[in-house]
Order: structure tokens, then C-alpha cells, then sequence
């Protein structure tokens, strides 16, 4: 059987949970089809759309480490970055994916392109509330003591968590949940590297960046924003001929019946 051309795939934002079968659908049906014969494939943050410990079992959950490790098992790369949604994923369920955890940032080699990766919350530097309220959650200490608590209590903490983030973010610009322009070159011109992938804006699009010194030779750099899978499936595609964003339709409704329990069938 001859390989399948050279290819690796990169998603985010896909807030997975109990009330979003059309997209768990999608996941599934891009590891089956897509992705099948990639040499790789990463998810940059917020797989799901709360993770309160690898302690808690759910049948989404269950599906999505399935599907990746068949795909791990034929050969690809599956590689896991926290999110503002799910930074306590661990190295249990990622074990379950066949999955690596990527510190953040990341830099890969991806076809001969050097490449940063991050889920991008910490780039959003304007938000200083955000900024400060990340920064306690990703407090190893802060973590500890929370996965210490009874399961029960860690859903009551996320969902509160949560409600204080959309009531918060509902009374602020738009402009100061985007990204940091400055921030953005400081990362690009310390890593050196001339293309970031990132998601957790929710605004996909490639943007073109005016670099203060070259980098590789060349004084541009490029923004690759992923989207999320609230409308379509947004998939970048990487290969080493170039690079490919595009969003992806859902499923239709009739194909959505239990997709947790089809993917184990």
C-alpha cells in the first residue's frame, strides 16, 4: 500500500462536551477520513470545554482518546496543547490518546519550516483581568489543591468559573480579548521563527506580520489563527508544499444520533 503524500493537520477550540454532538461528530469524522495517513496531528487548547481531572469519566471523552489512539496506532503524531478551557488535562489522559503534551510555547520542524505553536490566551496581554486570572490557574500549587477536591466540588468550581468568565467578558471590547500586536513579535523574534499557529481568538484568518529585525533572512512573518467549531470545522493543513486553512461543514443532523457510542462500535 503505497503512503498517502505527506501532510499534518492542526485544530483547536473545539469546546467538546455533553451538549455538542454535531461537533464530536466532526472530530470523529476527520480522524476517520482526513487525517488517516497524516504525519501528524496537534490540537492547540480547548479540546473540551472543561476538564476538572483525568479522574472524570465521560462517554466524550472516552470517544475523542479512542479515535486518537487508532490514529497514534497507525503511525501518527498526536499532540495535545492546554488550553484556557482544559489546562488540566494530564499525562493519564493523554496516555489514553497516544497522545504528547507540548509545553507552551512549542517550536516544530514542519517540513522544512520552523513553526511556534501556542493556544494564544498569553498573548492577549491587554486583558489584564484575563492575564491575572490565568496566571493563578496555571499555578502548579493552584492545581494541586484543586485536583485534591472531591469531584463533585471541581464541577461546581468550572462552572462557576466559567459563568464569572462570560459575564466578564460580555462587558469588555472586543479589541482587548485579541491578541497583543507587540507581544506577537516579541514570541516571533525570541523564538526565531517566521510562522505561529495559534488558536483561542476565534477569528481564523492569516495575517502578514512587519517583523523590527529580519528573521531567516526575511523581515515578514505570518499569523495563522485556527478557528472554532461552533459553525464549521475549521482545519489547518500543513504539507510540504504550503499550507491550507479552511473550514469544514458539520455533519448533518441525521448522522449525529450518538456518535460517542458509533465510535466504539
Amino acid at each position: 500500500m503505497s503512503k498517502s503524500p505527506n501532510k499534518t493537520l492542526f485544530i483547536s477550540d473545539l469546546h467538546l462536551d455533553t451538549d455538542t454532538p454535531t461537533i464530536l461528530q466532526s472530530l470523529l469524522v476527520l480522524l476517520r477520513t482526513r487525517a488517516t495517513g497524516a504525519d501528524a496531528i496537534y490540537i492547540l487548547g480547548d479540546l473540551f470545554e472543561a476538564w476538572v481531572g483525568d479522574d472524570d469519566q465521560s462517554d466524550v471523552a472516552d470517544a475523542v482518546a479512542d479515535a486518537l489512539m487508532t490514529l497514534s496506532q497507525a503511525g501518527a503524531g498526536i499532540y495535545l496543547m492546554h488550553g484556557n478551557r482544559d489546562f488540566l488535562i494530564g499525562q493519564d489522559y493523554a496516555a489514553r490518546c497516544g497522545a504528547t503534551l507540548l509545553a507552551e510555547p512549542t517550536v516544530i520542524e514542519c517540513y522544512g519550516r520552523r513553526v511556534a505553536l501556542v493556544h494564544g490566551d498569553s498573548l492577549c496581554t491587554r486583558d489584564s483581568a484575563y492575564m491575572a486570572f490565568r496566571k493563578q490557574m496555571r499555578d502548579p500549587a493552584w492545581q494541586q489543591a484543586f485536583l485534591e477536591r472531591p469531584l463533585l466540588e471541581r464541577h461546581m468550581v468550572a462552572q462557576q468559573i466559567r459563568q464569572k468568565s462570560q459575564d466578564a467578558n460580555s462587558h469588555k471590547a472586543s479589541d482587548i480579548m485579541d491578541v497583543t500586536h507587540q507581544e506577537v513579535v516579541k514570541l516571533l523574534e525570541t523564538l526565531q521563527v517566521n510562522i505561529l499557529i495559534h488558536g483561542h481568538t476565534h477569528r481564523p484568518g492569516i495575517h502578514t506580520i512587519r517583523l523590527h529585525e529580519a528573521i531567516n533572512g526575511s523581515d515578514e512573518a505570518v499569523r495563522i489563527v485556527l478557528g472554532s467549531w461552533d459553525q464549521k470545522a475549521w482545519v489547518l493543513e500543513f504539507s510540504p508544499e504550503g499550507y491550507d486553512l479552511k473550514p469544514l461543514a458539520h455533519p448533518e443532523p441525521a448522522a449525529e444520533a450518538d456518535p460517542a457510542r458509533s465510535a466504539k462500535a
